[in-house]
This record gives structure tokens, sequence and C-alpha cells, in this order.
């Protein structure tokens, strides 16, 4: 059962001197059937923080909605907006308790947490356990991280712009899709900038039919 319930996926986080840019591709499976060829995996949780998911799908959407609620109510109560630091720390509360808790379906899930606060543009690498790091140049998760990594490792240049950026979120995606089987069916690119929040750069779905 736990063999079944796998799933797999490519997300990608990488900080610039201008910006962060997120990427992840769109599909979700079932060991190694797949369940749906357009799912979205960068969630905006505020105005100024969004976020990559991977692990198991219900876990990990249920963990985005308390972080949204609770984001919501410490609005509420404390009538400023949290730092990103501040969020992380929440969500990997969540994470460490939801992987803790006794389950015929392990509730694993792994985040990538991006955003701006006064004090700058910030990425942190939430891990299943409910480890919390900041990341300073570039992190990935899921089952095809391990091909995005040797295209980072090897491309990746400090300092380097948001559109520098992009093109190697994309590059090290498609090196993902071209051999994760759990990874593919399009992907999403989104940017956060200390001047505009969150936007939203590439969307792409990727068909394959056999015609004769």
């Amino acid at each position: 059962m736990s063999e079944q319930l796998k799933t797999g996926t490519t997300t990608v986080a990488i900080a610039c001197r201008d910006g962060i840019v997120l990427g992840a591709d769109r599909r979700a499976t079932a060991g190694d059937f797949i369940v749906n060829k357009d799912t979205t995996k960068i969630h905006n949780i505020s105005d100024d923080m969004a976020l990559t998911m991977a692990g198991t799908v219900s876990d990990v959407q249920l963990l985005i909605k308390f972080i949204k609620a609770q984001i919501r109510l410490k609005r509420v109560r404390s009538t400023r907006e949290l730092s990103v630091q501040e969020t992380a720390n929440l969500l990997a509360g969540m994470v460490y308790d939801n992987i803790r808790k006794f389950s015929a379906i392990p509730g694993v899930s792994h985040f990538l947490l991006a955003g701006r606060d006064s004090a700058g543009l910030h990425v942190y690498d939430i891990y299943p356990d409910g480890s919390v790091t900041e990341v300073k140049d570039y992190v990935s998760s899921g089952s095809g991280s391990v091909f995005a990594y040797g295209v980072l490792e090897t491309l990746y240049a400090k300092n380097c712009s948001v559109d520098e950026g992009i093109k190697l979120v994309v590059k090290s995606l498609n090196a993902a899709i071209q051999r994760d089987s759990a990874s593919g069916s399009g992907f999403d690119v989104v940017k956060i900038t200390t001047k505009d929040g969150i936007q939203k750069i590439v969307g792409k779905q990727i068909e394959v039919k056999v015609e004769v």
C-alpha cells in the first residue's frame, strides 16, 4: 500500500540577486500510474509568499490550507504580516506533527517556501521531517530532484539575475522531465521580486499523443 501511495515530482527554487524563481512540473502519480496531468504545485499562501509542494497529495493540500488560515489568523491577532522566517517555522511545526502521527498512509510533505518581507527576499527548504533550512543559492525536491541538481550544480552562477534564473529553472525541470517518470505533463515557473511581488512567468502543458 505504501509503495502505491508514493508520489513523485520535481520542484526547484533559485535565489537570484534581484529575486527568487520557483518552478515545478504538473504530474501527479500513484506508484506507476499517472493520476493527474495538470496538478498545480506552486501555491500563493499570501500576497508576498509562495511555496512548492511535494509528497503525499492529501497531506500536502491540507497543510497548505492550514498555513493559509494561520497566516490570516496571525494577521488579525497581531495586526501585522508574518515574516517569511516566521511562516517557515510555523509550517515546519505542522510538517513535524503531521509525519509523526500514526497513520496507515505515510504523511510525507516537502515544501520550498519563498517570499519577501521587510528584511528582504528569502527561500526556505522545509524538509519532510520538519527541519528548516534557509537556502542562499538553490534547492530542489521530489523524485526528479537528482536530475535537476545535476543541471543546477553545473550551471548555477552566484548573483545571477532573475531572467537567468528563469532559464536555469526551465533547464533543470526539463532534465527531470526527460528522465524521471514521475515528473512531467507540463511545468510552471513563478518569480518573486521586492518591487512586483509574485508573478507567474511560464505555464506550459506538454501533450504526448501517438497518431497514425
